[in-house]
């Protein structure tokens, strides 16, 4: 299944993001960036225009919900897949609301990630032929 997507995973945890890494280069994702926290992850969604993102909620600094938020505000184009763990749902709603494209549950599998992954290349497929 090979894609040209640009992919940003944002989360706290070292362990988890090198595991979403590890799923996506599985996925055959052309580029992967990974970001520490929501502060980070909005500069590196400005810098690298990434097509998707792995956003987790809860976090230090700047928690998923707000780099959401920002991220919208200067391209409403990047999706932006919420992750959590069990017992966010009311997050979850919130994130919804501010334009996520999913929600993926924590701890990621590959079918997951595979299912956003082949959503997101339709999706921009039927896109191109609207045009």
């Amino acid at each position: 299944m090979e894609n040209n997507l640009k992919v940003l995973i944002c989360d706290d945890s070292v362990l988890i993001r090198k595991k979403l890494r590890g799923t996506l280069e599985k996925c055959k994702c052309k580029e992967i960036f990974e970001a520490e926290n929501g502060t980070v992850a909005v500069e590196m969604a400005k810098e690298h225009k990434p097509d998707l993102v792995f956003m987790d909620i809860v976090m230090p600094d700047k928690d998923g919900i707000e780099a959401l938020k920002e991220i919208k505000e200067f391209d409403e184009n990047i999706k932006i897949v919420m992750a959590s763990s069990a017992g966010t749902q009311a997050h979850l709603k919130k994130a919804l609301e501010h334009g996520a494209f999913d929600f993926i549950q924590k701890p990621v599998t590959l079918e997951a990630v595979a299912a956003i992954i082949e959503k997101l290349l339709l999706e921009k497929k039927e896109g191109s032929m609207n045009v």
